[in-house]
């Protein structure tokens, strides 16, 4: 049976195989899969820092973890301008206090071009519809059924 993270895993997994890749395109479900994986780790280990006596072991964790994901977060959000037919160089808008980073969020959320541009193939497109088993008659009879 399959867990209902699995999918979730295996994209920032795959994003993280592509550690230093630059090139090529990136999707939003992939770009903000791993964002907000990444987010969650974050705010984990910040919470976790605050333990007494042992918050130093996860503030050390912490910030190991951001410096591994350091260049797959570069990487997949340079991907992810090439989407939307944007140079990987305006990453460095983030060096725009406030301003710079709404900018790229706007960038990031924008749907990518269809078809190929001039940074490659169109990625898989992935949604929610595509991560799940579809649905048979069975089950469509029970969730029904359970509804009622």
């Amino acid at each position: 049976m399959e867990q209902f993270w699995q999918p979730y895993l295996e994209n920032y997994i795959g994003v993280l195989k592509k550690y230093a890749v630059f090139e090529g395109r990136a999707g939003r479900w992939e770009f903000w899969w791993f964002f907000l994986c990444s987010l969650i780790i974050g705010v984990a280990a910040g919470i976790l820092s605050r333990i007494p006596l042992l918050g130093w072991v996860f503030s050390i964790g912490f910030f190991i973890f951001c410096l591994a994901t350091l260049i797959p977060n570069l990487a997949v959000g340079a991907r992810r301008l090439h989407d939307t037919n944007r140079s990987g160089w305006l990453l460095l808008l983030s060096l725009i206090p406030l301003a710079g980073i709404i900018i790229l969020i706007v960038f990031w959320a924008m749907e990518g071009d269809s078809g190929k541009n001039q940074y490659g193939a169109c990625p898989a497109r992935k949604t929610r519809s595509t991560t799940r088993k579809p649905r048979t008659r069975k089950t469509r009879a029970r969730t029904t059924r359970k509804a009622r």
